[in-house]
C-alpha cells in the first residue's frame, strides 16, 4: 500500500444516503457499507472525522406549510443528525471502531460538547469523530458545518460522499450528456455556476484553501484510493 496523502480527513455524507431505497428513515444495509468504508480508512491509519446531515428524517425547509417557524425547523433538522450519528456510532462500534460523538447542542447524556481542542485530541488517539447537530446554529446546513469543522480540526481535505462520481456540467442523473470534471479550481466553479456546496461553505474552504473531493460514496474501494491520492471523483482546489 503507498503512502497516504490525506492523513486526517472530514468525510461529509448526506442524511439521504442512510435511506438506501426507502423514501426516509436509516437502513441496516446503508449503515453497515458507510461503517465498513470508515475502518477501511482508520485500518489505513487515516484520522476520519464525520458530519452528517439529517435529511432523512427531517429538513428545516418540510416546516413550510406546518406552522412550524424555520427557526425551529432548524433546530429540529439538527436533532436528526444526532440521532443519525447515533446510528453510524453504533455501527461503527459493533466492528471494533472506536468512536466519539461531538454535539454542537449540548446534550451530554448521549454525546461530548463539540470542543475543538478534545476534537483534534480523540483523532490522534485514533478514534473516529462524529460531529453532529450541524453548527448549533439555525441557517446553517451541514455543509457548513462540515467546512467549519475541517478547518478547525486541521484536515487536509473535506471528502464529500454523493450519489455520483463527481461534479458534472450538469445533473448526470437527468441529463445524458453532462461532462464530469476531474479537477477544478474555486474561482471555475464560481464562474460555471456549479454546485458543489451551499455558498457559505464553500466560501469558507476557497478562503482557507481547504481541498474537496467530490466521489461516489457507493462504489467500495474509493475511499482508500481517494486517501492514497488516486484520480476519484473530482477535485476542486486552489
Amino acid at each position: 500500500m503507498g503512502a497516504l496523502k490525506y492523513h486526517r480527513i472530514l468525510l461529509k455524507l448526506s442524511g439521504e444516503s442512510l435511506m438506501g431505497n426507502q423514501k426516509f428513515g436509516i437502513t441496516a444495509e446503508m449503515l453497515q457499507h458507510y461503517a465498513l468504508q470508515i475502518k477501511q480508512l482508520r485500518d489505513m491509519g487515516v484520522e476520519v472525522a464525520v458530519v452528517i446531515g439529517g435529511g432523512n428524517i427531517f429538513r428545516g425547509i418540510q416546516s413550510d406549510g406546518t406552522g412550524i417557524e424555520s427557526v425551529t425547523g432548524d433546530y429540529m433538522g439538527m436533532l436528526a443528525t444526532v440521532i443519525n450519528g447515533l446510528a453510524l456510532q453504533s455501527a461503527l462500534e459493533s466492528i471494533g471502531v472506536q468512536t466519539r460523538m461531538m454535539t454542537a447542542l449540548k446534550m451530554e447524556s448521549v454525546a461530548e460538547p463539540y470542543i475543538r481542542r478534545r476534537a483534534i485530541r480523540h483523532l490522534e488517539k485514533g478514534r473516529v469523530v462524529i460531529c453532529a447537530a450541524g453548527t448549533g446554529n439555525p441557517f446553517f446546513t451541514t455543509d457548513s458545518a462540515a467546512a467549519l469543522r475541517a478547518n478547525e480540526i486541521g484536515a487536509h481535505a473535506i471528502l464529500k460522499g454523493t450519489r455520483v462520481d463527481g461534479i458534472y456540467t450538469a445533473d448526470p442523473e437527468k441529463d445524458p450528456m453532462a461532462v464530469k470534471f476531474d479537477k477544478l479550481t474555486f474561482a471555475k466553479v464560481i464562474s460555471l455556476g456549479l454546485e458543489v456546496m451551499d455558498m457559505t461553505a464553500f466560501t469558507l474552504c476557497q478562503e482557507n484553501n481547504m481541498p474537496i473531493i467530490v466521489f461516489d460514496i457507493n462504489t467500495p474501494g474509493n475511499l482508500p484510493d481517494i486517501v492514497l491520492g488516486k484520480s476519484v471523483g473530482t477535485l476542486v482546489e486552489g
